[in-house]
């Protein structure tokens, strides 16, 4: 009989003790400790990914006026808003426990068995590549993993509520630009499980239990409940310290970058399209893009595919990345083309202020 994989709930902490935990169980599963099922929760916090600038990503101001804790973490990534809202879980794996190093066929398998958990819950869950949970279109969970070694960290997150005006303030988007449209727009690309089940919104134990469910069927184990062990004890103590310094979480800091926000807003054959774009303008890449506007499309998913397919791309790649994406799908928009939605695109960025023209090579 093989052996059982460990399952942890580590509850409701503050970042820095959630990313210390982090730490010391990698390197215990790269010691040999057995494959482990971890649920996480957090106070309020701003996360970033371990190669990212606090001072770039996020507002830091608003964060200590509001009491959200700062910490980075020990896996890549883009910066992330998290509270008690969300339900954390974290495979901490042999690194052949899947068969394969490919992390896009990972992330197809672990979301896959995270799904059917959601749908045990009534959800109509779904795998969004790159790395996306959704429902009908709407992020309802993101995942992430890295290799350490002969190690995996394979982890996502399920929304059960989610505060998403406070999200879009922890970033560094300027409070000008932080208009009603743009928080609507951003709701509806959002959805949580209080959203969609309102008054049968299922509790942490139950969502918990789901997900057990699905990944035990999904890996084909058992799962054990466990705690942590003296070695790992013993590690997490030593990193709870040092990753709620600042030498931990501004290690990789770099001075304060502005990310130009420019929209634009076009009538074409096919319809009203309007276009927000976030753009590093040091870096010349297209941090993310909303689009909306009056148009038909189907499926319907696809303007949230695109958006994933063109988040944190180089300028010079838009053209060649929209014509790839186009290709490789069957789409009706009736009289709107992608050259239309490129256009649209391409007239935000032109928006820019001069400096950064120069700087993005618009």
């Amino acid at each position: 009989m093989s052996r059982p994989w460990r399952l942890l709930d580590t509850g409701l902490r503050p970042a820095s003790e959630n990313m210390a935990l982090d730490r010391a169980l990698l390197e215990s599963c790269q010691a040999g400790a057995p494959n482990t099922l971890r649920f996480l929760r957090f106070e309020p916090s701003a996360l970033i990914g371990f190669h990212q600038s606090a001072s770039q990503e996020l507002d830091l101001d608003y964060c200590r006026n509001e009491g959200i804790a700062i910490s980075r973490r020990i896996t890549g990534g883009g910066a992330l808003y998290c509270d008690q809202g969300q339900i954390g879980w974290e495979l901490f794996v042999d690194r052949r426990t899947f068969a394969t190093a490919d992390m896009m066929e990972i992330a197809r398998k672990a979301c896959g068995m995270a799904v059917r958990g959601l749908q045990s819950l009534g959800v109509q869950a779904a795998f969004r590549p790159r790395n996306d949970i959704e429902v009908q279109g709407r992020k309802i969970g993101g995942t992430g993993g890295a290799f350490d070694g002969e190690a995996l960290l394979y982890q996502g997150t399920v929304l059960i509520d989610f505060d998403v005006e406070r999200m879009l303030r922890v970033l560094r988007i300027p409070r000008e630009k932080l208009s009603g449209k743009a928080i609507a727009s951003a709701r509806e690309r959002i959805t949580t499980l209080r959203a969609l089940l309102a008054d049968a919104t299922p509790s942490v134990a139950t969502v918990q239990a789901a997900l057990v469910q699905a990944f035990a069927e999904g890996l084909g184990v058992d799962f054990e409940a466990g705690d942590l062990t003296a070695a790992e004890r013993e590690l997490y103590e030593t990193y709870k310290v040092e990753m709620a310094g600042d030498d931990w979480v501004f290690e990789t800091d770099r001075p304060r970058l502005e990310v130009a926000t420019a929209s634009a807003l076009r009538k074409t054959p096919g319809g009203l399209v309007r276009v927000m774009a976030m753009v590093d303008t040091a870096r010349g890449r297209l941090k993310q893009v909303f689009i909306t506007g009056d148009f038909f499309i189907d499926p319907r998913r696809t303007i949230v595919d695109l958006e994933a397919a063109l988040r944190d791309l180089a300028l010079e790649r838009i053209d060649e990345v929209v014509g790839k994406f186009f290709a490789g799908r069957e789409v009706d928009m009736l009289l709107l083309t992608p050259d239309d939605l490129l256009g649209v695109l391409h007239e935000a960025i032109r928006t820019l202020e001069p400096k950064d023209h120069e700087r993005v090579g618009v």
